[in-house]
């Protein structure tokens, strides 16, 4: 199975089809489709900073400022008419309470104009308070149906968060470990896009049965760009 019969006409940067619908996947890892007008982003867990210091744990609270520029960044080069946040928004249920007013106001001003859903995840299964948007527990959009947690049950066009997937390759001795969108043409699981989150190996047991062996592609997050890796090529770890 090939990237192109996985996601059709992928370049470098991530750019092809997925479910019918043309997308890209965002060096900063979030996910557009240009025809929908769509943008979507997965696991945020803002005020995650904040919620460790609560119990106790020395964090620098520079977590929800720095998730919330990028985030600029992307709506700001997409100009998007909706926007998805695929669940875990915030680290916990009073985060949206307890979040600064200046990112507040942030957060609102990139709302401001459209269509903003928040899917609810696991760390934040209420609606988040005082910042707008319609809350969800999916969001079926033409061929596609955005969930926090993949499910094992679901059809083509399944687009899920929740795992936090990494790639790891190996080249010329090189190890190189980046967070990455997980795909097999079928389902897409993306990368966590809040600063302070940690990943996992798309190659770990938590991934068992979600994807096609023979069809898994990672589309590893760079610097300043999105690389294609056939499954073939990740290694664990």
């Amino acid at each position: 199975m090939t990237a192109i019969q996985l996601f059709r006409n992928t370049d470098v940067n991530g750019a092809g089809e997925f479910a019918g619908e043309s997308a890209v996947c965002d060096w900063r890892g979030a996910l557009f489709f240009p025809d929908l007008g769509l943008l979507a982003v997965s696991d945020l867990h803002l005020e995650k900073g904040s919620s460790a210091a609560r119990r106790g744990s020395l964090v620098p609270p520079y977590d929800t400022a720095a998730t919330l520029a990028r985030l600029k960044s992307a709506i700001d080069d997409f100009a998007p008419k909706i926007v998805v946040s695929l669940g875990d928004s915030f680290h916990d249920g009073e985060g949206s309470a307890r979040m600064p007013d200046i990112f507040r106001d942030m957060l609102v001003s990139l709302m401001t104009g459209r269509d903003w859903f928040w899917v609810s995840g696991n760390h934040d299964p209420d609606p988040p308070k005082g910042v707008g948007g319609e809350s969800v527990r999916e969001l079926s959009v033409g061929s596609l149906l955005f969930r926090h947690e993949p499910s094992l049950d679901a059809g083509e066009g399944e687009i899920a968060g929740h795992l936090h997937p990494c790639a790891r390759i190996v080249q010329r001795g090189r190890s190189v470990r980046r967070r990455c969108f997980a795909a097999d043409g079928r389902r897409m699981i993306m990368p966590a896009f809040g600063s302070y989150t940690g990943s996992l190996n798309v190659l770990d047991r938590a991934f068992a049965g979600l994807f096609r062996r023979d069809g898994l592609m990672a589309y590893m997050l760079g610097a300043d760009r999105t690389y294609a890796i056939a499954g073939r090529m990740l290694r664990p770890g």
